[in-house]
């Protein structure tokens, strides 16, 4: 089994999504996790509700550091992907293992009030988000991960997120 971290900078919704529906479409040849770097504390609520609506259980998701990721006794990673474009560009913490890293940049859901604070945003970005998290996934469980060799799974999943961005993402 292949452990598949996901990271946002908030780990609020659009990585908690993709760790709901690898989870789900996976299990026992997968084991998702999300993390983020400042993290918000709580997934958004309206990212829940879509996932419960879709048979997700919802239970088990929560919004942590990356760093919980980065301790000794954390499950081996063997891929990080980040999903929003801010999480790319950041030093993530040096993973147990060296897991290979890929970019799979999904617009932000989530809205921002005047302020710059964060707000919840609306359904019908994160059915988008939700949308395109899935076919990227299914694209994902296409590969035969174990006949790749580490760079050509990196490059892999890295294509994956260049494909579903008409080769910009």
């Amino acid at each position: 089994m292949r452990n598949i971290l996901f990271l946002c900078t908030a780990n609020s919704a659009r990585s908690i999504l993709a760790e709901a529906i690898l989870r789900d479409a996976a299990p026992g040849r997968f084991a998702a996790f999300s993390a983020g770097s400042r993290p918000r504390g709580e997934p958004n609520p309206l990212a829940l509700a879509l996932l419960a609506s879709k048979g997700h259980d919802t239970n088990v998701l929560g919004s942590k550091s990356w760093d919980v990721f980065a301790r000794p006794d954390a499950p081996q990673i063997h891929a990080v992907i980040t999903v929003c474009d801010n999480a790319k560009g950041e030093s993530c913490p040096v993973y147990p293992g060296h897991p290979v890293q890929a970019h799979w940049g999904i617009p932000d859901p989530a809205g921002y009030a005047e302020d710059g604070s964060h707000v919840d945003g609306d359904m019908a970005g994160l059915e988008i988000a939700y949308d395109r998290l899935a076919m990227r996934v299914a694209a994902l469980l296409a590969l035969d991960e174990g006949a790749l060799d580490s760079k050509a799974w990196r490059d892999a999943l890295t294509a994956i997120g260049r494909e579903a961005e008409g080769g910009t993402g």
